[in-house]
């Protein structure tokens, strides 16, 4: 029986571990699987047939440390190979993808690395760790023998800004839409009322949720109430914000929940508020539960989900665009997202007209097409 071995920082709450988690618990059905990870943490439940291998690393260190220790993860991961017999890794995340490179010379096995976020989006600041991330992508990328990029933005990225020429494939994130309806029907505990906004994802800068509350904070129907569903470090700045808009009643934390689609089922309008993203999963799951939905044009993913037959090499500015499939809005924009949402609880048949459309739209998505693309790619050794 064939192999597959995927490797991941962890199983933390997350869009990637999340998608892990979707194909592992497919392809165990019909191959001997593994996963390899950083950090024993799972906030996902993994088919007890998948073998898990633990490279044990801190997950407390700050990000220049572990950088520093990649090459005795790279050293570990090379034992591991060796005494399982792997021919072949497919990695997930910036960590996991510089340890299967750099472990290759010494392996020779088949690298295969999953790029989930557009780089010149993600290290668009100056930090150390940043300037270094930058550095091994550009160095070490090249080397893997494949490289599956979530968007076709992230494919262009890597090319132009960092000289990749290794084969890419762009395979969008699979979604088990049947289990995902399942799971929406589930009772919740804190209720959602009708006039509803909810968002999902951790609660981190780079989500932006600040730009959300603050264009909430000024919409014209003020019956509505915002629900927030993620952990982060985040959170205190996000109350205090809260306080000083005087929204304490409006906004609701739900905290981190592994079944946000009880809660998106129950929604009127889900908005992502990103500066930056891959593929957002929680932007197509709030789709699969029948939100209407509102995204920053941000790089990568938003774009090709809401309006997939258009260009995708530009973000919007100075203007809302109503989409095929939901409404985008510039990046860190609060006018123009209060204006975006506005026009939403003011049209109720545009509401129900991008729910309709989204139905339609997720199908491309599902994890049955999905896979199959991934086999195609990984089980062609």
């Amino acid at each position: 029986m064939q192999k597959i071995v995927f490797m991941i920082n962890s199983l933390g709450g997350g869009g990637a571990e999340r998608v892990v988690t979707t194909l592992l618990n497919q392809f165990v059905e019909t191959y001997e699987c593994y996963l390899i990870i950083f950090e024993n943490e799972f906030s996902y439940e993994l088919d007890k047939r998948v073998k898990i291998i633990s490279l044990y690393q801190n997950k407390n260190e700050n990000n220049f440390y572990k950088l520093i220790k990649l090459p005795i993860l790279s050293y570990k991961l090379y034992k591991i190979i060796k005494k399982y017999k792997f021919n072949q890794i497919v990695s997930f995340l910036y960590r996991a993808n510089y340890v299967n490179i750099l472990c290759k010379p010494f392996s020779k096995h088949r690298v295969i690395i999953s790029e989930r976020i557009a780089p010149s989006s993600m290290y668009s600041n100056n930090t150390l760790s940043s300037m270094i991330s930058k550095f091994l992508i550009k160095k070490l990328y090249n080397k893997a023998c494949i490289i599956i990029s979530v968007s076709k933005a992230i494919k262009e990225d890597l090319i132009k800004n960092f000289n990749i020429r290794t084969k890419q494939i762009v395979i969008y994130n699979p979604y088990d839409i049947n289990h995902i309806i399942l799971l929406s029907k589930e009772n919740i505990k804190t209720p959602i009322q009708k006039k509803s906004i909810i968002t999902v994802g951790s609660l981190s800068k780079r989500k932006n949720h600040q730009l959300l509350i603050k264009a909430f904070s000024n919409i014209k129907d003020k019956d509505y109430k915002l629900y927030i569903i993620g952990e982060g470090e985040e959170k205190s700045n996000l109350i205090k914000l809260i306080k000083e808009l005087k929204i304490t009643d409006k906004v609701i934390f739900l905290g981190f929940d592994n079944n946000p689609y009880k809660y998106l089922s129950k929604s009127e309008i889900f908005i992502l508020s990103s500066n930056s993203e891959g593929f957002p999963n929680a932007l197509v799951e709030s789709m699969i539960c029948k939100c209407c939905v509102i995204s920053t044009d941000c790089l990568s993913g938003p774009r090709e989900i809401l309006e997939p037959d258009k260009k995708f090499d530009f973000q919007l500015k100075n203007k809302i665009e109503l989409a095929e499939y939901g409404i985008l809005t510039p990046i860190n924009d609060e006018q123009k997202l209060t204006e975006a949402i506005n026009t939403l609880i003011e049209q109720k048949s545009l509401i129900n007209m991008y729910k309709e459309k989204s139905i339609q739209r997720v199908k491309d998505f599902d994890i049955s097409k999905i896979v199959i693309q991934y086999k195609k790619i990984i089980c062609s050794q």
